[in-house]
């Protein structure tokens, strides 16, 4: 038997449940992982409250990170053995591969060995944000030295996983936050300038900032009337890269900058990475070598014991974070 964290029906944070379950063994082609630690993301808040891209089948699972170490291997498993050190990749389904869980089983091909003086906390917080930074910002973006790219969400760990990158390839980070209050962290996090959105001219910041050149990139979590700053404050055959939605207000297309520029708007899901592998394969090199050489540095707001789940989930649903949201085992 094993705990493992479930909800039997949509609601708030009150609905996760610690339950005893009975582990399978691995099957073939899969890993069994003693959970040391736990990346929380609000992919799992959606999906608890039921609007999440997955549908949840109840009793469901949950959860996308995880770091620990190797209990047992299926058949057809190579280059894995008990003991190791290992961290998940986001599985395309956590219906199917929940990582809520002390043990669980994971398809050996988004199993990793990560760098040896990487502890379980930090393992735990490297996937999802870095995967999706760089699918967005160098694979798809082609970012590169010199260029104008504007963050929004920055404080989150997405955000600052972008930070990280951007510094990392020599472009201009320009983090977007709501308020103030984060300035000074998000400065010592590595962005170049801050805008609080909800505080200042957005629009006329960008320009004063980017001046002639522009901004090539944005690299967008909120969607909304941000759209209209943003993509006036763009250069001609820029790219705005869609993540998310976190607005609750309509987001209107900014038709006659996107003209005028003939820039692109694109929407971006993680997903189009982790199910190549050949883009997979890069993307995990990139950042390997990073968090080897110290250019990438996974940021941990705060770091909750498993029992505390839903005190986690809470915080994570109040936006007060700066980083990663960790639980232990």
């Amino acid at each position: 038997m094993a705990r493992v964290i479930r909800f039997h029906r949509h609601g708030g944070p009150e609905v996760l449940r610690i339950e005893a379950v009975d582990v399978a063994p691995p099957a073939t082609d899969e890993v069994q992982i003693r959970v040391r630690a736990l990346g929380l993301n609000r992919a799992e808040a959606l999906l608890r409250t039921g609007t999440y891209i997955e549908a949840a089948k109840f009793p469901s699972g949950l959860g996308l990170e995880a770091a620990g170490i190797v209990e047992a291997v299926g058949e057809d498993v190579t280059g894995f053995a008990p003991g190791d050190k290992v961290s998940i990749v986001p599985p395309l389904s956590m219906v199917r591969w929940p990582a809520y869980a002390e043990l669980a089983n994971f398809p050996a091909e988004i199993v990793v060995k990560h760098p040896s003086a990487l502890g379980f906390e930090a393992a735990a917080a490297v996937w999802m944000q870095y995967l999706t930074a760089y699918g967005a910002l160098v694979d798809i973006a082609g970012l590169g030295q010199g260029d104008v790219v504007v963050i929004t969400a920055a404080s989150s760990s997405v955000g600052l996983a972008a930070i990280q990158i951007a510094n990392r390839v020599g472009a201009v980070p320009i983090a977007l936050t709501r308020t103030s209050a984060k300035r000074h962290a998000l400065l010592d996090a590595g962005a170049a300038h801050v805008i609080a959105s909800g505080e200042e001219d957005s629009r006329a910041q960008l320009e004063a900032i980017a001046g002639a050149i522009g901004v090539r990139v944005v690299f967008d979590a909120v969607g909304g009337p941000a759209f209209e700053p943003l993509t006036a404050a763009m250069s001609p055959g820029g790219i705005l890269i869609e993540y998310g939605g976190l607005s609750p207000e309509p987001t209107p297309f900014p038709l006659f900058n996107v003209l005028g520029k003939s820039l692109t708007l694109r929407g971006y899901l993680v997903h189009e990475i982790i199910r190549d592998a050949a883009r997979l394969a890069k993307a995990k090199a990139y950042i390997l070598d990073g968090l080897s050489n110290g250019t990438l540095k996974p940021v941990i707001a705060r770091t909750f014991r498993f029992e505390e789940i839903v005190e986690a989930h809470r915080f994570l649903e109040s936006n007060m974070q700066f980083g990663k949201i960790v639980v232990t085992i």
